[in-house]
């Protein structure tokens, strides 16, 4: 899924850089005496024979300009000599920062499907630029040069699947506790004439949870499974914010439901426990407060390295 890929890549991103610039600099220099085309395009082909899972390598002159047809595994994609890339990023960035970069996912004019661009810019010794050599790669393949080991992907689908099943039984959960709910208020609520509070009670606390339980079976499958995040505006889990805000008040219930019942039987030495129900309710509201403070991205700034 795109959404997936994408949060992956952003994870992985300055890994992806770091490694195709270690790809560039171990085959070429940054400054070469005399870096002939020749030689630049041997390196390459080294380079194409070492990665297969590159879509293509080219290389632009000063002035942003294509002076070879793209070097490729893929006959098909053996094109490119005379085209002007200077509006690239991959180009103009190079150019700029004088570095290796890497662009953002968008779509390849070859495949069709996501990829990313890194640019290398390539001086003779005085400093003068002859050329920005780039590398396209697949956003699915980036990802995967990216992972450390076969163990570790197969680990991340085993998870989805394990998360999966988990998520499967808690909806099944919810499933019986909303049917339960929905069954009690028929059975004492259907009627106005044999309406009891306490009954009725019950019922809005079983389909509270059956509510709390279904908003963590969204929370584990978007997240774990479909790899989601799913935030508000300053960077608060919503899910988790809804989760939270659903068991508090089911709590609440209870506690009310507790004094109702205590001062209908006079017991009223007994609401003292409703009232440490309260306080529990109290400490978890001031707790969602401090979550929802800690975790807002507003409050936090964060400096990466480009």
């Amino acid at each position: 899924m795109i959404i997936r890929e994408l949060r992956q890549f952003a994870e992985i991103r300055y890994q992806a850089r770091a490694y195709l610039t270690y790809l560039f600099t171990r085959n070429l220099h940054n400054r070469m005496p005399e870096p002939l085309l020749e030689s630049v395009l041997l390196q390459l082909d080294k380079i194409a024979h070492e990665v297969g899972a590159l879509d293509a390598l080219y290389v632009l002159d000063p002035k942003g300009e294509q002076v070879i047809d793209n070097i490729s595994n893929e006959a098909k994609f053996r094109v490119g000599k005379g085209s002007n890339r200077s509006s690239k990023a991959y180009y103009y960035r190079a150019v700029r920062e004088k570095r290796c970069v890497l662009t953002d996912p968008y779509p390849s004019s070859l495949t069709n499907d996501l990829c990313v661009t890194a640019g290398f810019p390539l001086y003779d010794e005085s400093g003068v630029l002859l050329y920005v050599i780039c590398i396209d790669v697949s956003l699915d393949n980036i990802i995967k040069i990216c992972q450390s080991t076969k163990l570790d992907r197969f680990f991340v689908n085993f998870s989805k699947v394990v998360y999966s099943l988990f998520a499967l039984g808690l909806l099944m959960v919810a499933g019986v506790v909303f049917v339960h709910g929905i069954e009690n208020f028929f059975l004492h609520g259907a009627n106005p004439m044999n309406i009891n509070t306490e009954d009725m009670f019950k019922s809005t606390i079983l389909l509270t949870l059956s509510l709390a339980i279904f908003d963590l079976v969204k929370t584990i499958f978007e997240e774990e499974v479909l790899g989601h995040s799913k935030k508000m505006n300053n960077g608060v889990h919503n899910t988790m914010v809804k989760f939270l805000g659903s068991i508090v008040i089911a709590l609440a219930i209870e506690a009310l439901m507790l004094v109702f019942k205590f001062a209908a039987r006079d017991e009223t030495a007994n609401i003292i426990y409703a009232v440490y129900l309260v306080g529990a309710v109290t400490i978890l509201l001031v707790g969602l407060a401090a979550y929802m403070h800690l975790t807002s991205s507003k409050k936090i700034k964060v400096c990466r390295p480009d």
